[in-house]
């Protein structure tokens, strides 16, 4: 379902005071701050709490006010460290009946909060929440932020009765009623504590408010990834962070727990292992040895405290991942473990099996079981396909080899793959291509193996890729698996890695002349495509790579 932009309901008469935070952020804090006004009469403040910025942020936030009486400037002593105690601090600066957060380097889309307000009074509820889309910059894509949860109109008259609500943690996407912030000693872990809102959103569910969720778009996320100073949720290169982030949801949990509020702390372990998880452990291999020995032991530790009812509320590559690693005191297995975190998750052979024939993880590893992949429907199974693009001037082909998994592809019998080829910039399809598979010689290495049930171990489709179609940019391989049982796969393709392959080629081309093609391998190990069409786009990718080896 398209998320879509809040309408002009009937007009609100200054009940929103909006939280604006900010440090060092003058390029950006005057377009937040003007976001917020824009809201129109419904604002009855803006409240600016500058963090003792040093780059004339204070000084501009001051020339806005001068101008706009709803805007008031709130200048801290002293640097917080955070973003929670500037945010309190207008949580107590607050004079609305409502209350909502805005960062300084992010907006709000016109009439959010007229649709917050709507809903909120219409409704009686101490918490509205919309629909936040992450824009990447400076591509301008969107990226919806926890889709499920806003779907559709709805009213949840108590947090453990939607205990997906654990899963959006952002504060900002809300409308709080001030009131009932105060009664319950709702506040921001104050000073230096990354993931501050984890907590913060503890707090609020386990004071069981009446949650109106709308499907309108209230909060544009902007991630600017090329940022000299990166956002706390972007920079992720040292282990502090992965180490604050446990702290906060260690936090989070114990406030849930202590609450009585069972469902919900169980909930906030599966959202750990589903998403925290696999996003750190798809970046190890990015990372340095004491780095990862430091992330293992911190993950260890942390993992220990969960129990068996936790684990098994979390989707299986999740868990799988938590049963690697509490099974080794070292890291190991980088390589097959990043693919099951992959979305969607990947397992790639070798298939071992216990004594008993039981599905695990490897041969040395026989007590991380993997028996939920005979039982598991075929749409979801963690199939591993590899994948080979052979850029030449005579024909560009892919070709895509389909691994067997503890007999079940062989069950399901695969019969064509759709290739699509996805625009990263603007997720439209360039090309998509239809192949046919077959079986593959057997592997006599593997003749008598409990791995396949049924002589064969593995299936290769091939197809002809027209690579000039697509045309500049980078461009995402998806795939589509259709078996002869009538089930289909969606998935991604690992990328192969063979002699000869991931290299740069230049092509010869009718229409652009000439185009620069770069196959490789993203963090997950899926395959992607950069296009560069015409000599001038050739010769300026050869340019940055020039400067880059000289540098």
């Amino acid at each position: 379902m398209q998320a879509r932009t809040p309408h002009a309901p009937r007009p609100h008469r200054a009940q929103v005071s909006v939280v604006v935070i900010g440090y060092e952020d003058a390029a950006h804090v005057g377009d937040a701050v003007r976001s917020a006004l824009a809201q129109g009469p419904a604002v009855r403040e803006v409240i600016a709490v500058d963090d003792c910025s040093t780059d004339g942020s204070a000084h501009l936030l001051e020339r806005l006010a001068s101008d706009e009486p709803r805007l008031r400037v709130v200048r801290r002593k002293a640097n917080s460290g955070g973003c929670g105690s500037p945010r309190n601090d207008g949580i107590d600066a607050a004079t609305a009946p409502y209350v909502m957060f805005l960062d300084s380097d992010d907006v709000l889309p016109p009439g959010a909060v007229d649709a917050l307000l709507t809903a909120a009074t219409g409704r009686g509820t101490e918490v509205t929440a919309g629909l936040c889309v992450r824009r990447e910059l400076p591509s301008g894509r969107e990226v919806r932020w926890q889709p499920e949860l806003y779907a559709g109109a709805a009213l949840v008259t108590r947090p453990s009765r939607r205990v997906r609500l654990v899963h959006d943690t952002l504060c900002v996407n809300k409308l709080y009623r001030t009131g009932f912030l105060r009664e319950h000693g709702i506040r921001f872990p104050d000073g230096r504590f990354p993931y501050e809102d984890f907590v913060f959103t503890a707090r609020v569910l386990a004071a069981r408010p009446r949650i109106a969720l709308i499907p309108d778009t209230v909060y544009v996320w902007h991630v600017r990834r090329g940022a000299e100073r990166l956002s706390i949720s972007l920079d992720r290169s040292g282990v502090d962070n992965w180490r604050a982030r446990i702290t906060a949801h260690a936090a989070a949990y114990d406030v849930l727990l202590a609450a009585g509020e069972k469902r919900l702390a169980r909930a906030s372990r599966a959202r750990f292992l589903d998403h925290a998880l696999r996003m750190y452990v798809r970046e190890l291999d990015l990372r340095g040895a004491v780095y990862r020995r430091e992330w293992w032991a911190l993950t260890r530790a942390y993992l220990a405290t969960f129990d068996a009812a936790d684990f098994a509320l979390a989707p299986a590559p999740g868990r799988v991942i938590a049963q690697v690693v509490l099974a080794s005191e070292k890291p190991r297995d980088l390589t097959r473990v990043k693919e099951v975190a992959a979305r969607p998750a990947r397992l790639r052979p070798p298939y071992a099996r216990a004594k008993d024939g039981t599905p695990v993880w490897s041969a040395d590893l026989p007590h991380v079981t993997l028996e939920h992949l005979l039982h598991r429907p075929v749409r979801v199974l963690p199939v591993a396909v590899d994948a080979e693009l052979r850029p030449r001037a005579r024909g560009t082909r892919l070709r895509l080899r389909l691994h067997e998994l503890y007999g079940r592809m062989a069950d399901a019998a695969p019969a064509t793959v759709d290739a699509e080829f996805v625009h990263r910039g603007d997720g439209r399809t360039g090309l998509t291509l239809t192949a046919r598979f077959h079986a593959d010689d057997i592997d006599p290495d593997t003749i008598g193996s409990d791995s396949i049930g049924s002589g064969v171990d593995s299936w290769t489709a091939e197809a002809p890729a027209d690579l000039a179609a697509l045309g500049s940019g980078t461009w995402d391989l998806r795939l589509c698996l259709r078996f002869h049982d009538g089930t289909t796969r969606e998935t991604t393709a690992h990328a192969s890695t063979g002699p000869g392959l991931l290299r740069r080629t230049v092509l010869p081309s009718a229409r652009h002349g000439v185009l620069l093609v770069q196959p490789y391998a993203t963090h997950a190990g899926s395959l992607a495509l950069r296009i560069a069409p015409g000599p001038r786009g050739t010769a300026a990718v050869l340019g940055r790579r020039l400067k880059r080896l000289l540098h």
